[in-house]
């Protein structure tokens, strides 16, 4: 009727008036059922009533009445399989509708999301953030580097090394011990020489380089900190 005045019944409508009309047949097929299994109940009463009442000729009618209903029994019964069978498929393809509907929506939430998503401009925001880091873990590096030549004190060296020579002599460790000679790093290292074999003092030489890093200090700068502004500059003309 919805297709005469030019309005089609969705799908999900029509299929749940199938299924009511389904499970109304169904039922009415079971009311039927009992009745006609009341009525075999009662024809096998009367055929075992005529029986004994000798009357065989009603014997034989009511026996062929008992035939037919309980073939029509037994149609209905198969009549009742096969719509429930018709039920099952509805659902089937109520299902089938449902799983197409949610594939439907999520297709465009997908691409609602897709079309939201600009993937150029996301690379450019991740290029900048990690330029933007790059310079701000340069820029920590510098500030530690500066704070730490300006809060050096120029007897905190010699402090700390007899700190650490107190605490070496605690543990048993000699920290003047002498070690074999390596080759030459250029360091400015004293080399001394005892019973004919080459040694280096390990204090002597740790006085050495804290006396060349006090110059170095107030000479022309820091090489790597020259070059981390460097690097810096670099960042910075870049954008």
């Amino acid at each position: 009727m919805g297709a005469i005045f030019g309005k089609e019944k969705p799908l999900k409508e029509v299929l749940r008036e199938n299924k009511r009309m389904i499970t109304r047949a169904v039922r009415e097929l079971d009311r039927e059922r009992t009745t006609l299994e009341r009525e075999e109940k009662r024809i096998t009463a009367d055929i075992k009533k005529f029986a004994k009442e000798q009357q065989m000729g009603a014997v034989k009618t009511m026996a062929k009445d008992l035939v037919r209903t309980r073939a029509h029994i037994t149609k209905f019964i198969e009549m009742r399989s096969h719509l429930q069978s018709c039920g099952l498929k509805l659902q089937t393809v109520k299902s089938h509708q449902a799983m197409g509907e949610a594939m439907k929506n999520t297709t465009k939430a997908m691409m609602t999301m897709n079309k939201a998503v600009n993937a150029p401009a996301m690379s450019k925001m991740m290029a900048d953030f990690e330029r933007e880091n790059m310079k701000s873990d340069m820029m920590q590096e510098i500030m530690g580097e500066m704070l730490d030549d300006a809060m050096e004190e120029p007897g905190d060296e010699d402090e700390t090394d007899k700190i650490v020579s107190q605490v070496l002599d605690e543990i048993g460790i000699s920290f003047d011990g002498e070690i074999p000679v390596g080759p030459s790093l250029g360091t400015g290292t004293h080399v001394a020489s005892s019973a004919g074999t080459e040694k280096v003092s390990v204090g002597a030489a740790a006085g050495t380089n804290g006396s060349g890093g006090s110059s170095g200090g107030g000479g022309g700068g820091d090489p790597a900190l020259n070059d981390l502004e460097a690097r810096l500059n670099n960042l910075n003309n870049g954008n």
